[in-house]
Formats: C-alpha cells, sequence, structure tokens
C-alpha cells in the first residue's frame, strides 16, 4: 500500500551478532513465530510502499527465518561496527529506491504491528516530519526520518543508532505512545515478560 504521495521505504535491521544473547535474538520464537519474521510481516503489512531487512551476522541462518516472505535484502558487511552501520545500510537502500521517507525498525521487538508502523507514517504528514515511538521516557525506534535527515542518519558511528539521532532532535520529533517498546530482549527468558505484558492487557 502507498502512503499518500510519500514513497516510504520501512527497513527491518537484523544485522547484529546478539552477543549477549548468545544466538541471534532475533530467530527467537515469540508466540510460534521468531521475532524477525513477525517484524518482517509487520513492515510488509504496513503502509509503507516498500520495504526491506538489513542482514549481517548469521546471514544465512537468519534469511531462512524470512525465506518464502519476498521481502528484499540488504547485506551489512560492516555489521562488526555496529548499529550505525545497518542504519547506513538502511539509507543507502531508501537513497537507492527514491524514498521520500525511511521507516527503520529492528527485528527484535516483540509488540511491533503494522498498526503501530501506520501511526509512525501518519504522524509523519507524508514524510515531511520525523515521527518516532515514545516509550520508556525516550523516544526510540520504529522511527520515520524524512529524506532530508538521511545525512543526518548516515553521519552516525560505532553503535549509536537512530535513537542517539532522536535524542538530539528531540524537539523536532513528533512522538507516538508505544509502551509495548518497552520490552527488552536480552535473553530467551525475556520473552516470558513480554508475554505477561500482553496477558495483562487482553
Amino acid at each position: 500500500m502507498i502512503a499518500g504521495h510519500a514513497r516510504i521505504g520501512c527497513v527491518v535491521m537484523a544485522a547484529g551478532a546478539s552477543r549477549r544473547m548468545g544466538l541471534p535474538k532475533q530467530l527467537l520464537r515469540f508466540r510460534g513465530r521468531p521475532l524477525l519474521l513477525r517484524a518482517v510481516q509487520a513492515a510488509q503489512h504496513s503502509a509503507a510502499t516498500l520495504s526491506a531487512v538489513v542482514l549481517g551476522a548469521s546471514r544465512d541462518r537468519v534469511a531462512r527465518a524470512i525465506a518464502g516472505t519476498g521481502i528484499e535484502t540488504v547485506d551489512n558487511a560492516d555489521w562488526r561496527q555496529g548499529m550505525s552501520s545497518s542504519v547506513r545500510a538502511a539509507v543507502a537502500w531508501a537513497r537507492m529506491r527514491d524514498c521520500d521517507g525511511l521507516l527503520l525498525a529492528v527485528g527484535d521487538q516483540p509488540h511491533l504491528t503494522s498498526e503501530h508502523l501506520d501511526a509512525l507514517i501518519a504522524a509523519s504528514a507524508g514524510a515531511t516530519r520525523i515521527a518516532a515511538s515514545a516509550y520508556d521516557d525516550v523516544l526510540g525506534v520504529p522511527a520515520l526520518f524524512p529524506w532530508e535527515m538521511f545525512q543526518r542518519l548516515e553521519s552516525l558511528s560505532g553503535d549509536a543508532g537512530a535513537r542517539a539521532l532522536l535524542q538530539h532532535l528531540a524537539f523536532r520529533v513528533v512522538s507516538v505512545p508505544w509502551p509495548e517498546g518497552a520490552a527488552d530482549i536480552d535473553r530467551p527468558s525475556d520473552l516470558a515478560g513480554a508475554e505477561a505484558f500482553i496477558a495483562a492487557r487482553e
């Protein structure tokens, strides 16, 4: 689906090595599906014009989890340089696809839905404003950046992701409440807490 007249690309970043986890955490299963597959399907069912996933560490193993979805893949050979390298890979893809806006998501947020991505797209007013998720007293991903922010995203370095830029530009960001984003999956046992969060809201 196309969000108005703006061409918006949604990229799920899944290149990390999950060193604290000891295995690719985006492959952990939540409610019957790998976390990454859930994120990819949310991106594909959102109002974004097109979508892709950035792969890096454990590339082949991670790619198998989304085989058959038809989503475009972007290889990040520099994944060891940290999150910023995946952001740069996403921006390069968005530039190549002539996107007016880039919606960045990650592959390990268990509560990500297409509805929340659509809320961010709507808040961006046709990719003319930065729209970010608000949770745990911070602005974070998923977040949508207009094309004029692409160069700022490309200037990130090391393990600094989009959140670092969002904090710096907080006065320009439209926040979209998403308390579910506070769920942090660093170990398999954290998924139990994510399940409990859903149960408490049902």
